[in-house]
């Protein structure tokens, strides 16, 4: 004979009611100030980005000041148009800086491609220009001197802009090797010129030195890409962030779907711990994305997939939250459900109830007695956590003296006010093991009998936390 009673009631309704709503779920965006907080934390971010930026160009105007006569020009172009594009990509970051849109990213596209373009072509005139200073050169076989000083000039230019490379761009990222192997090519033309060859020291010097040119233009365009994406990837998650920080607590929406005026629901604590995991993988990839050696193509996952991943989670996790403490009065409801039918049915009176260590996310437990100082607890709690079902087991400290026949009509007599209620509740089954083995807070063992009959008075509700009804359709 067993004295602990499984009854499993079915709240689904109630559930899905309630998320065919969506209340929950919805992140609340309409924050005060989120956009402005935005802009000014990204901003922040862009003006430290281009800093960089700012400092790397000064020092490559720096360094084409120094070059010779046949070079400075057509770089001193290259270097001009990259600092147009530079000063165009911040700007236009600046100021859609909280509301980067679509329409900006196809923007910046189409800059970057023409200032590709343009740079393209005048690289083009930079090949017509080196042939044609190799004719002069072969027109100047008999001026060893003047051959001799040409292909000095060409390799201090090279050398001057492979130092530049060296210094100030991250070339390895962008194009691996590929400074060493130049650099290499720089060394035969010297050795070449030692040796007196200076008309295959020139070619190669030359060479060298507008494939240097160009690695120094893809390395900056490749670099200024990364930086937009780094800028709108922190911009997202940054927004990200915010949402977060105003979804820390929520309006409490009753049955009806309407927010209950002077309750808050508490979604860090209800949450168990997933809203700080939360906080703390956005925190993470925010960090990512403000790292300058992260590259631009985790930039953009960062960006599209993992910003999105994080605000559904903050959905899926605002959610959850609401449920629980929907759960957690529910749990009462039937609590009080139960111990009015057993009031009516064998004449039990509440004693007190609380729930599990006083944590309205644990189990509820009501003490009942009758007037012969019998007791009994009922305890509520979900199947599974975060499941549509509850479990009511009726944990009967009098059935030494109570028939199992009588245990199991008590209980169906529970069932059967439950379904009167409007609930789903599956036919009682009997659970090996004494009432003694489940009820462990100690404010709930059956205290010493006998006692007078106590006043009756209603199982309490949680802590600021509203009835929502018995009922749950």
């Amino acid at each position: 004979m067993s004295g602990r009673k499984r009854i499993q009631v079915d709240e689904s309704e109630w559930y899905r009611v309630q998320r065919k709503a969506q209340q929950l779920k919805e992140v609340q965006r309409n924050i005060p100030r989120l956009i402005e907080d935005v802009r000014a934390q990204t901003r922040a971010d862009i003006d430290r980005t281009f800093a960089g930026v700012q400092e790397r160009q000064r020092r490559h105007e720096e360094a084409v000041s120094s070059l010779s006569r046949q070079t400075r020009q057509l770089e001193e172009t290259t270097t001009r148009r990259l600092r147009e594009q530079a000063t165009e990509l911040h700007r236009a970051l600046d100021e859609t800086a909280g509301q980067i849109r679509e329409e900006t990213r196809r923007d910046l596209s189409r800059q970057r491609e023409e200032t590709r373009r343009a740079i393209a072509e005048e690289r083009a005139e930079r090949r017509a220009e080196m042939n044609r200073l190799s004719q002069e050169v072969d027109a100047l076989k008999e001026d060893r001197a003047r051959s001799e000083e040409m292909v000095r000039a060409w390799l201090a230019d090279a050398r001057t802009m492979a130092a530049l490379i060296a210094d100030t761009l991250p070339h390895e990222r962008y194009a691996p090797g590929e400074l060493a192997r130049l650099t290499g090519r720089l060394a035969t033309a010297e050795h070449n010129t030692s040796a007196g060859r200076y008309e295959a020291a020139l070619a190669v010097a030359q060479e060298a030195f507008h494939s240097l040119s160009d690695l120094r233009v893809d390395t900056e365009q490749s670099e200024l890409e990364r930086c937009s994406a780094q800028a709108e990837a922190v911009e997202t998650l940054v927004r990200v962030e915010k949402l977060i920080d105003g979804n820390t607590e929520r309006p409490v929406v009753g049955s009806d779907g309407r927010a209950l005026a002077g309750y808050k629901l508490d979604v860090v604590h209800w949450s168990d711990g997933e809203f700080d995991a939360l906080r703390e993988e956005t925190r993470d990839a925010l960090a990512r994305a403000r790292d300058d050696s992260t590259d631009t193509g985790e930039l953009v996952g960062l960006r599209d997939q993992e910003a999105t991943r994080l605000e559904r989670s903050l959905g899926d996790t605002v959610e959850r939250a609401g449920m629980r403490h929907l759960a957690s009065q529910i749990r009462v409801n039937l609590a009080d459900a139960v111990a009015t039918s057993l009031s009516e049915y064998a004449y039990y009176d509440v004693v007190d109830g609380d729930y599990e260590d006083g944590d309205q996310r644990g189990r509820y437990r009501a003490r009942l007695r009758n007037e012969k100082g019998e007791e009994l607890v009922v305890d509520v709690g979900q199947d599974v956590p975060d499941s549509e079902q509850c479990v009511i087991r009726v944990l009967s400290y009098d059935q030494d003296v109570t028939a199992e026949a009588e245990l199991m009509r008590r209980a169906q007599a529970v069932r059967q006010a439950l379904a009167a209620d409007g609930l789903q509740a599956s036919d009682p089954e009997c659970e090996p093991g004494s009432p003694h083995d489940a009820v462990q807070t100690p404010a709930l063992r059956p205290a010493p009998r006998p006692v007078p009959r106590p006043e009756r008075r209603p199982a309490p509700a949680p802590t600021e936390q509203p009835q929502v009804g018995k009922a749950t359709q």
